[in-house]
C-alpha cells in the first residue's frame, strides 16, 4: 500500500463535542425552525468559543475537523445562522448540503458557466453537455489525422498531445506509477480498459452520496444506481471526471489514446454530485485525504457550489449568504494549504464564462442551488472564484487547435497562470466536435445519453468506439478548461516523476519546485495584435482584451505547458 494511513479521520465525535461544550438555554425562535446542519468556521485558537456560540444559537456541535477549523452544527435556519455570524469567534457558515439526503445523471454540468453566452444569447453554442462544469462535448465534425509517434491506435486525434509535445516526451518517458494523481472530480470510470491499467482501487475514495431529489423536491442526480446511493469508487456516471483522468495518464497499451503522463497512478477523490454539483464538505475531505494519503498532485476541474464569485462582504447579499461565502473562501484556502502543506501540487480550470476575473461585472449563475435561486448582482475584483483565485492554485486557461485562446475561457493577469490545450469547436471555418479534446468515456454513461445504438455504435461524430486487442471502448470530444487543466496537470506529474523524492506515497516533489518548473519549461505566448482580439460567431462579434507581455499575460498566463520540455529540462 502505497503509505496508506489507516483511521486517519478526525471529525470529533458528538459525544466529546458535548461534552466540553458548555450548556446552553435554546432561543426560542431558533429551536422551532427546522433543523439543519452547518460548517462553521471559526477563528484560529477559537474552538471552544464557537462552541459556545452553537449553544447560544440554540444549536449543538455533532462534529467537525480542527484540522480546518471547522465543526459541524445542527440549528434551526436563518436565525441560527445570524446569531452565529454575530460571535466575533466565527468567520463564516455555510450549509453542509450533503447531511439528510441519499444523494442518474443530469442533462448538464454545474460547474462553469456555459461556455459561449452572453446577454444576448448571441453566442450560445451548439448541444451542450457541460454548461458549469467547464466542459462541453459536440456535433459532428471531419477527423484530423496527422499522425503521431506514440502508436496508439487513436492518436492522430490527439492535435492536443502533439501541441505540448507530450507525444515526444513519451518516447524519454511516460512518468512512473510512484507518482499519485488525485482527480477531484465527479467520479472515474476505474474499468476503462484505457483506464484500468493504471487506477489506484486502493487508494481510491467517493466523498459524496447521490442525492435524487434537490431541497424542492425537483430532480437533481435522478435514481440511485446502488443501494445506499454512494457509487464505487471505479464508477462516473457522467464521463466528466473519466476525460479528466484519461487527458492525465491513459497507458500506452495499445488501446484507444495515450495520457501526458501514460505511467503514472490514477486516485479517484470524488468530490462531485452526479448531477455536476461541488460542495463545500466533499471539496474539504478530497482534499484533506489527498494530502494525508501523499498524492503528487490534484487536479480540480470545478468550482465550489453554489457561488461562482464568492464575496465576503457584497451588498447585494444578505448577511447568511456573506456568511456562507465566506466560509467557502476560508475553508478552501485552509484544505488547499493542507493540502499542499504535505507535498500536494494544486492544479485548476479557470473556467468558462470568457470572462476578465480582474474585472468581473456581473454574476447571473449564483447562488446556483436549488436551480432557480440564481440571482442578477453586481461583482467587483474582491469576489473569488474558489478554487480557481485561491492561493498557492495553479489556474488554467484553455487553447483551441490554432494555440489561440478559447473562446470561451476566462482570463486575467492576475488569474491565468498557465495555458494548455482545451479545445476550441469554433477555431477555425464552422463547428467541428474535433477541435475539443479526445479522451476516455464511460459506456454505460454514453449509452444513458442516447449516445449509442444498441449495438454499440457511436450515434454521433463526437464519440469515438476502438476496438483494438478485441475489446471495444469509448471515447468522447469535450472542450472546456476542464480539458486544459489535466494537460497541465500531467505535465506537472512528469516534472515529480523525474525530480521527486522517495515519500509518503511514492515520490514527492515540493509544490512551488514543481510550480516553478512548469513555469520554467512552459512555451512563452505573447498577446494577440491587437489586443483587442474580436472573436467571430455566427455573423456576431465577441472582443476580449489581453495584458501583460510575452513572459506573463492575461491569455495565456506564463506560458502553453510543454510536456516534452519538462522531460528534458535541466534543474
Amino acid at each position: 500500500m502505497r503509505g496508506l494511513v489507516a483511521g486517519l479521520t478526525v471529525l470529533t465525535t458528538a459525544a466529546a463535542i458535548a461534552a466540553c461544550a458548555p450548556a446552553g438555554a435554546p432561543d426560542a425562535t431558533t429551536a422551532a425552525a427546522p433543523m439543519a446542519s452547518y460548517l462553521v468556521f471559526y477563528a484560529g485558537g477559537h474552538q471552544g468559543d464557537a462552541r459556545s456560540a452553537v449553544d447560544r444559537a440554540g444549536g449543538k456541535a455533532v462534529g467537525g475537523d480542527p484540522r480546518l477549523g471547522y465543526l459541524i452544527a445542527e440549528g434551526g435556519g436563518d436565525a441560527f445562522v445570524g446569531a452565529l455570524g454575530d460571535d466575533p469567534a466565527v468567520v463564516g457558515v455555510s450549509t453542509d448540503r450533503a447531511i439528510g439526503y441519499a444523494s442518474s445523471t443530469g442533462a448538464s454540468w454545474r460547474g462553469f458557466p456555459s461556455a459561449l453566452s452572453d446577454p444576448s444569447g448571441a453566442l450560445t453554442a451548439p448541444a451542450a453537455s457541460g454548461s458549469r462544469l467547464g466542459s462541453r462535448a459536440f456535433p459532428d465534425g471531419p477527423s484530423i489525422a496527422n499522425g503521431d509517434s506514440s502508436g496508439e491506435p487513436l492518436a492522430p486525434r490527439q492535435w492536443d498531445m502533439r501541441m505540448i509535445g507530450a507525444d515526444k516526451a513519451h518516447a524519454k518517458t511516460g512518468g512512473t506509477r510512484k507518482v499519485l494523481v488525485g482527480i477531484i472530480d465527479t467520479g472515474v470510470d476505474g474499468t476503462h480498459p484505457d483506464i484500468a491499467p493504471n487506477f489506484d482501487r486502493a487508494l481510491s475514495r467517493n466523498f459524496v452520496t447521490d442525492r435524487p431529489k434537490d431541497v424542492n423536491g425537483d430532480t437533481l442526480d435522478g435514481p440511485c444506481e446502488v443501494s445506499g446511493c454512494k457509487d464505487p469508487v471505479d464508477r462516473d456516471d457522467d464521463g466528466h471526471g473519466t476525460h479528466v483522468a484519461s487527458t492525465i495518464g491513459s497507458p500506452i497499451n495499445g488501446i484507444g489514446i495515450g495520457g501526458v503522463a501514460p505511467g503514472v497512478s490514477l486516485v479517484n477523490i470524488r468530490a462531485g454530485q452526479d448531477s455536476g454539483y461541488f460542495f463545500l464538505k466533499a471539496s474539504l475531505d478530497a482534499l484533506t485525504y489527498a494530502g494525508d494519503i501523499g498524492v503528487d498532485v490534484v487536479n480540480m476541474s470545478y468550482y465550489v457550489d453554489p457561488w461562482l464569485f464568492n464575496c465576503a462582504h457584497n451588498k447585494a447579499d444578505g448577511k447568511k449568504e456573506q456568511l456562507e461565502q465566506r466560509a467557502i473562501i476560508t475553508g478552501m484556502q485552509r484544505a488547499l494549504d493542507y493540502a499542499r502543506k504535505r507535498g500536494v501540487t494544486l492544479v485548476s480550470a479557470l473556467g468558462n464564462g470568457a470572462t476578465d476575473l480582474g474585472k468581473p461585472k456581473l454574476d447571473k449563475d449564483s447562488p446556483g442551488y436549488p436551480r432557480g435561486d440564481e440571482k442578477i448582482r453586481k461583482v467587483d475584483n474582491s469576489c473569488l472564484n474558489v478554487p480557481a483565485e485561491s492561493k498557492g492554485v495553479i489556474s488554467i486557461s484553455s487553447v483551441g487547435p490554432s494555440g489561440r485562446k478559447a473562446i470561451y475561457s476566462d482570463y486575467g493577469t492576475e488569474q491565468t497562470d498557465l495555458a494548455a490545450p482545451g479545445g476550441d469547436t469554433l477555431d477555425g471555418k464552422g463547428t467541428s466536435a474535433t477541435r475539443g479534446i479526445l479522451a476516455a468515456a464511460p459506456e454505460a454513461a454514453l449509452r444513458a445519453a442516447g449516445k449509442l445504438d444498441g449495438s454499440g455504435k457511436p450515434k454521433t461524430a463526437e464519440v469515438v468506439r476502438d476496438c483494438s486487442k478485441g475489446v471495444c471502448s469509448y471515447y468522447q470530444y469535450m472542450e472546456g478548461t476542464s480539458m486544459a487543466a489535466p494537460h497541465a496537470t500531467g505535465v506537472a506529474a512528469l516534472l515529480v516523476s523525474r525530480f521527486g523524492k522517495p515519500g509518503k506515497g511514492g515520490l514527492q516533489l515540493d509544490p512551488a519546485e514543481t510550480q516553478r518548473l512548469l513555469y520554467a519549461t512552459a512555451q512563452h505566448k505573447a498577446c494577440p495584435r491587437p489586443r483587442a482580439y474580436v472573436y467571430k460567431v455566427y455573423g456576431e462579434s465577441e472582443t476580449q482584451t489581453c495584458e501583460g507581455g510575452k513572459a506573463k499575460n492575461g491569455f495565456y498566463g506564463h506560458g502553453v505547458v510543454d510536456a516534452l520540455r519538462a522531460v528534458t529540462v535541466k534543474r
